[in-house]
């Protein structure tokens, strides 16, 4: 390969013209887009991308662009549109989108100093600064992951090895126990059985009415655990479900943690934007005495993906992830190493993003940027009340909202939601997700864009009420 296509001081002026082009072709692409999706199925597109020959290069960049139009940008789903109203996926601050150009240009690795230097101290301020929003305490830490996923896992980890640790009892891992409840996330339990806990490991906790842990229910889950010779080695406490956006109450769960020496490890994946909030930030009161802490960024930080961190009220604790290497960090190194603290061993510098966003924004747009979706959720929701069309679960804390089309008896409106949702995504118009309470089908708007109105909420009502009253009736007249 011609050492031209590498990036280098030789080539500053072949980076600007393609990182211009590149710029510009994604920007007209985003300005252009008339819905959140075109619909597209999975067979229409494979062929496409199917017949690009990857031994046979285009050596030019406008070609190369006007292909990656055919193969991807097209079609992608764009979270930006206003009638995108699914996942926890969020248009993204520019001044971020500034820190990925950066950050992917440079390259640092952020495991080591001598891979990455400022960078390192860029990470570590901003662990620092969100540890302090979260009032963890001058002892806490963390570090960047790549999702909430991973996060989740490394906090259970510690979580076992101090359980293990601290209790003479624990004869193998298959008496121990994590406490999470019937919201809490599934990586719960795809995290006990990547650390080879037993099947038994998690123990589901039910909700109350607002999807909420009930606490006498965890108390009782507790004694029952001690009762039986097992240990509880973690609670996991959720700051904003999936589903509901549901907080449990965490000084109770905190209260219950102290009592029975057990970890504590809140999961504001979602919720964590309300650390910047200027309006709701009493909604995680609690949380500053959680031993871990899960954030994502990438959700209501509006970052790009990935963007999250696990936070540790004690440091100490991520000695459980180090493990030194000769050529990398070895014990005796005098220099900051991130890697000490980390699962991953290279990673990208994904703090420069949200160092960007706070540097030219800074919190309180942040936390305004959050708290315009969620009062958008609170319309929505009494929109919904108000429509006999629909039935909402339950009032929304955060941004999500769960509701069920309900003018036909249950088994039906299963189908029709169901329809509805995917007739919908196929048409271009909006997409929505869809999810099971109860057994039943619902629907649920994830709002996560400040530039979705409440007209834009009332139009996808309308949209879903026609697609599944044209179900019902088309399977009236089949049925008849």
């Amino acid at each position: 390969m011609s050492r031209s296509h590498l990036l280098g001081a030789h080539t500053a002026d072949a980076y600007r013209r393609d990182l211009r082009a590149g710029v510009e072709h994604v920007a007209a692409r985003l300005a252009r887009a008339d819905g959140p999706f075109t619909g597209i199925a999975p067979h229409d597109l494979a062929p496409t991308v199917d017949a690009v020959d990857l031994d046979t290069p285009l050596g030019d960049t406008g070609a190369a662009l006007a292909e990656l139009d055919r193969v991807y940008l097209r079609d992608a789903v764009y979270f930006h549109h206003p009638r995108y109203l699914a996942h926890l996926n969020c248009p993204v601050a520019i001044p971020a989108v500034l820190g990925e150009a950066v950050l992917s240009a440079v390259n640092s690795s952020l495991d080591t100093w001598d891979q990455s230097a400022g960078g390192t101290l860029i990470e570590r301020r901003l662990i620092d600064w969100t540890a302090a929003r979260a009032g963890l305490g001058p002892a806490a830490d963390g570090v960047f992951t790549s999702g909430g996923t991973q996060s989740n896992l490394q906090a259970l980890l510690l979580a076992r090895e101090e359980a293990v640790a601290g209790t003479a009892t624990v004869e193998s891992l298959s008496d121990l126990r994590i406490f999470a409840s019937e919201a809490s996330h599934f990586s719960v339990r795809k995290s006990a059985k990547l650390l080879g806990l037993g099947p038994d490991a998690v123990v589901t906790v039910p909700c109350d009415d607002t999807r909420r842990m009930r606490t006498a229910d965890l108390a009782r889950a507790l004694e029952d655990c001690r009762t039986a010779g097992h240990t509880p080695m973690a609670v996991v406490a959720t700051a904003g479900t999936t589903d509901f956006g549901s907080i449990d109450p965490l000084p109770e769960l905190a209260d219950l943690c102290e009592l029975y020496d057990t970890w504590l490890h809140v999961d504001a994946a979602y919720g964590c934007g309300l650390l910047v909030s200027r309006t709701r930030r009493h909604l995680l009161d609690g949380i500053e005495r959680a031993d871990s802490v899960t954030v994502d960024y990438h959700k209501s930080f509006f970052q790009p993906v990935s963007s999250s961190a696990v936070l540790v009220r004690d440091g100490r604790t991520l000695r459980h992830a180090t493990y030194h290497a000769d050529y990398l960090n070895p014990a005796q190194a005098t220099t900051p190493n991130q890697v000490d603290k980390s699962l991953q061993t290279t990673r990208r510098f994904d703090a420069l993003k949200l160092w960007l966003t706070l540097r030219v924004m800074g919190a309180d747009a942040v936390g305004d940027l959050f708290d315009s979706v969620c009062d958008l959720a609170t319309a929505a929701w009494r929109l919904l009340e108000a429509d006999p069309r629909f039935e909402a679960v339950t009032r929304p804390q955060l941004s999500t909202l769960v509701f069920r089309y309900a003018e036909a008896p249950d088994e039906l409106a299963d189908e029709a939601n169901r329809h509805a949702r995917s007739a919908l995504s196929a048409s271009g118009e909006a997409v929505v997700a869809g999810t099971k309470v109860d057994g039943r089908d619902h629907l649920k708007f994830t709002l996560l864009n400040p530039e979705t109105t409440v007209d834009d909420i009332r139009a996808v009502l309308d949209l879903l009420a026609g697609h599944a009253g044209a179900y019902l009736g088309e399977d009236l007249v089949r049925a008849s």
